[in-house]
């Protein structure tokens, strides 16, 4: 167990991060997010032997952040596309940004890069122009993929076991997201309905009734 205190005192001297030593000997350097039944699930290689921990933390990092997104990205599918909300924004969840008015548009890209610029200096190392090669995409060694820092609830365990459980959920919940938004979204761009459309659209074809009889000469309905 990455988390265990002996693995903690048998590493070296290395500072546990969050709990976490990483370990060489151990899949994915030890990070937690391999559940049973697959278990440690890697078959392009992404954290295969002789990828450097840097780039098995940047990896994670990648997966955790757009897990999140994903797990945003699900509920505001379904609830911007159920409930109306500003500026008159309607139709399927893939039509909506361009609805957006210029400035509420505006204000949303500097929102975000903000977030990104903030979380950039958090977790990664400041680049060295004289030897860009060292620092390029080069985390800071005290950093857990994905901890900026940001706990309005409180929620972050302090036991390294119990955050380790978090993490695993937090990962497999993510990864779902994101296979379930890039469903989502894949459904959006071929039938251009809302994801209720769809679903009561397809109530209609196993129920034997036409989906089409209402739509008159419209192309799409």
């Amino acid at each position: 167990n990455a988390f265990s205190e002996s693995s903690t005192e048998n590493s070296a001297g290395a500072a546990a991060i969050n709990g976490w030593v990483a370990d060489e000997s151990l899949p994915c350097f030890g990070l937690p997010g391999a559940i049973a039944p697959t278990g440690f699930f890697d078959p392009l290689g992404f954290a295969q032997k002789g990828i450097s921990l840097n780039e098995v933390k940047r990896n994670r990092e990648a997966e955790v952040m757009h897990g999140r997104v994903a797990m945003v990205a699900a509920v505001g599918y379904l609830a911007g596309e159920s409930i109306s909300g500003p500026f008159s924004i309607v139709g399927p969840a893939n039509d909506q940004l361009q609805q957006m008015p210029a400035p509420a548009f505006a204000l949303l890209t500097v929102t975000i890069a903000a977030m990104e610029l903030k979380r950039a200096t958090i977790g990664w190392v400041e680049p060295d122009f004289g030897s860009w090669s060292k620092t390029l995409w080069k985390l800071r060694d005290n950093y857990y993929p994905g901890d900026v820092g940001f706990d309005p609830l409180g929620l972050k365990p302090t036991d390294a076991e119990e955050f380790a459980n978090m993490q695993t959920r937090e990962i497999q919940n993510g990864r779902l997201a994101m296979i379930g938004v890039a469903g989502m979204c894949a459904q959006e761009l071929v039938n251009h309905r809302s994801i209720m459309e769809t679903l009561t659209f397809y109530q209609k074809v196993y129920s034997g009734v036409n989906p089409y009889e209402a739509c008159g000469d419209t192309i799409i309905c």
